[in-house]
C-alpha cells in the first residue's frame, strides 16, 4: 500500500474517532469548538489527500470518488460560514452530513477490489 494511502486512512480513522466524540459531547462549549476545529482540519486533510490517490482508475487520474472530496471541502466551508453567522441549525446539518459522508466513504472503501478490502479480506 502506498504511503499516501496509509496517511489518508490514518487521517480518516482519526477523524472518525474524533468526530464520534464531538457528536456525543455537549455542544457550544469551548472544548466542542476546539475539537470541532481539529475535526474539520482532519476532514480537510482527508479530502485533500484523496486528490493524489488514483487507485480506482489504476493510476489513470481522478474518479467519481474525488467529487465526494470536493463536496466535503464545500460542506466544511458551509458549516464554518453558518456557525460564524450564528445559524446553528445549518451548521449542525452540514457537520452531521459531513460525518455521515465519512462513514459512507469508509463503507465504500471496504468494497471488493478496493485497498481496504484487500488489506482486511484478501
Amino acid at each position: 500500500m502506498q504511503p499516501l494511502t496509509v496517511l489518508h486512512i490514518a487521517l480518516a480513522l482519526a477523524a472518525l474517532a474524533l468526530g464520534s466524540a464531538v457528536l456525543v459531547r455537549r455542544k457550544g462549549t469551548p472544548s466542542h469548538k476546539m475539537l470541532g476545529r481539529i475535526w474539520a482540519s482532519l476532514m480537510a486533510a482527508v479530502a485533500l489527500s484523496s486528490f493524489w490517490i488514483f487507485e480506482i482508475r489504476h493510476g489513470a487520474g481522478p474518479s467519481f470518488v474525488h467529487l465526494l472530496s470536493v463536496w466535503t471541502l464545500i460542506s466544511l466551508a458551509c458549516a464554518i460560514y453558518f456557525i460564524r453567522r450564528g445559524n446553528v441549525r445549518a451548521h449542525k446539518g452540514f457537520m452531521i452530513g459531513t460525518f455521515m459522508g465519512l462513514l459512507g466513504a469508509g463503507a465504500g472503501a471496504l468494497a471488493p477490489g478496493r485497498a481496504l478490502y484487500r488489506l482486511f479480506f484478501a
